[in-house]
């Protein structure tokens, strides 16, 4: 078995102001928030090159991301782990419970990140390995399409001239054959191949919290000694190539070497997108009822963010070097509501700006994913051409915020429902329209959303 490769996993030399430089292509304001990741993930690189005992002694500074919904909290913490080809993963502290109680404990977060970590890697070796995986499918399939005899031995061990001949002919023949596969020329042709029966069989471990999702394929854990089952299956030479070449890539990748990569990358460069921490914080320090497990909670996430290590079904995973970004909207408890430990392990707080009208004009607009550009390729499939009047943008923007002041606050969020709206009857009939260029005016805009401004009821329900 050839080795697996090693992807580089060293963060990208970024500069602060290129890390906020790339960061602006998708997020619109937010100078404040984006300053502080990008020293955060530049620090990160710093670490790297530290050498010696005081590598280890560099802890990353944890940051609270405070502001309403919708205003790029998100979008900031998943741009962030991608710009550092980092493991990544997104929860909500309100899903994890207390240790004692039913649900969730919170160190399956760490369990997820570095699930997350180890597909991450396995994409990148298969990548690595695609090609080396297509040359062994394309021998399998010419196995399968014209084997090869054996060649018989006389009795004193040499090889019957004839069948050597023979052999040499088929090979000919079957290099003929690799040249017409390469051409697609079998692709329709029926074959009969043995695949491995995927196993199900899944065994839970039981901890603290309860079942908690740390599921052992039996298969992996026995390895040979089960064997694999093979069934019989007919299909094309087509689908046979996809069936194949995942087997082969399965056969040449070396899952410890993987998974030891995956961890090795969590420790360093794992970040924790912990969202709705307002959430577990008690207003005015009061825990009672329904909320007594909320400063539990706290405790418990308490030791995983410091540094502590945690048992995953690839090993154990120390979290002292983990990045842990929280985010709330803080509208009812304050970062002062969560328990003075906790809120000593994110020093960094940053507030984020409300967006207003103009800061919806450039969403709009601005950014490499701006919902005006989806909208106009989601319809381009249709061979329909959608354009926006710099009127009709702006139009979009106002009501936006003109809605967001009036019902729930909930940012950038409320220009999907607008579209929505906007574009319901043109996205309907796009497949039918005899009219194949489309232009979105501020009299088309004020028309079509006037009647649910004007009714506050059903603009909340709508909009």
């Amino acid at each position: 078995m050839n080795p697996s490769p090693n992807p580089s996993i060293t963060i990208p030399e970024l500069t602060p102001a290129q890390i906020v430089e790339v960061l602006d292509r998708y997020i619109i304001g937010q100078d404040k928030a984006k300053r502080s990741v990008a020293i955060a993930l530049r620090n990160r690189w710093r670490r790297q090159q530290v050498t010696g005992p005081m590598k280890d002694e560099i802890y990353p500074n944890n940051i609270i991301l405070i502001g309403p919904t919708g205003v790029g909290k998100t979008e900031m913490a998943r741009r962030l782990a991608n710009l550092a080809h980092a493991p990544f993963i997104k929860v909500e502290a309100s899903k994890y419970t207390e240790v004692g109680y039913v649900g969730r404990d919170v160190e399956s977060m760490i369990r997820d990140l570095v699930d997350s970590a180890v597909a991450k890697v396995r994409a990148e070796h298969m990548t690595a390995l695609q090609n080396q995986a297509e040359e062994r499918m394309v021998e399998r399939l010419l196995d399968i399409l014209l084997p090869l005899p054996k060649p018989r031995k006389k009795k004193n061990d040499e090889v019957d001239e004839e069948q050597k001949a023979r052999l040499e002919r088929r090979r000919a023949t079957r290099d003929k054959m690799r040249a017409q596969l390469d051409d697609g020329q079998f692709e329709d042709r029926i074959v009969e191949l043995d695949v491995e029966e995927e196993s199900h069989s899944v065994m839970q471990v039981f901890s603290p919290a309860g079942i908690e999702e740390m599921g052992f394929n039996l298969q992996d854990m026995f390895g040979p000694m089960a064997g694999k089952r093979k069934k019989r299956r007919r299909c094309t030479v087509g689908e046979a190539r996809d069936i194949l070449i995942a087997e082969e890539t399965d056969k040449l990748l070396d899952m410890e070497r993987i998974v030891r990569e995956a961890i090795t990358r969590t420790e360093s460069l794992g970040i924790v997108f912990l969202d709705e921490i307002d959430k577990i914080a008690v207003a005015g320090g009061q825990s009672e009822g329904p909320d007594v497990s909320r400063e539990g909670v706290q405790r418990d996430i308490l030791p995983v963010v410091e540094g502590t290590s945690v048992t995953t079904k690839y090993g154990a995973v120390k979290t002292d070097h983990v990045l842990f970004i929280a985010a709330g909207a803080f509208t009812v408890a304050k970062p002062s509501d969560l328990i003075p430990e906790l809120q000593g392990r994110f020093p960094i707080r940053v507030e984020l700006d409300r967006l207003d009208a103009d800061d919806f004009v450039r969403i709009l607009t601005e950014p490499e994913n701006a919902l005006v550009k989806q909208y106009i390729a989601l319809l381009k499939t249709e061979d329909v051409n959608l354009s926006f009047t710099n009127g009709a943008i702006k139009e979009i923007a106002e009501t936006a915020a003109l809605v967001n002041e009036r019902a729930e606050n909930i940012g950038a969020r409320r220009l999907h429902t607008v579209m929505t709206t906007l574009l319901e009857d043109t996205l309907f009939d796009a497949p039918t329209l005899k009219k194949k260029k489309i232009t979105i005016t501020k009299a088309f805009v004020r028309k079509t959303l006037e009647d649910i401004i004007e009714d506050e009821d059903l603009s909340k329900f709508i909009l």
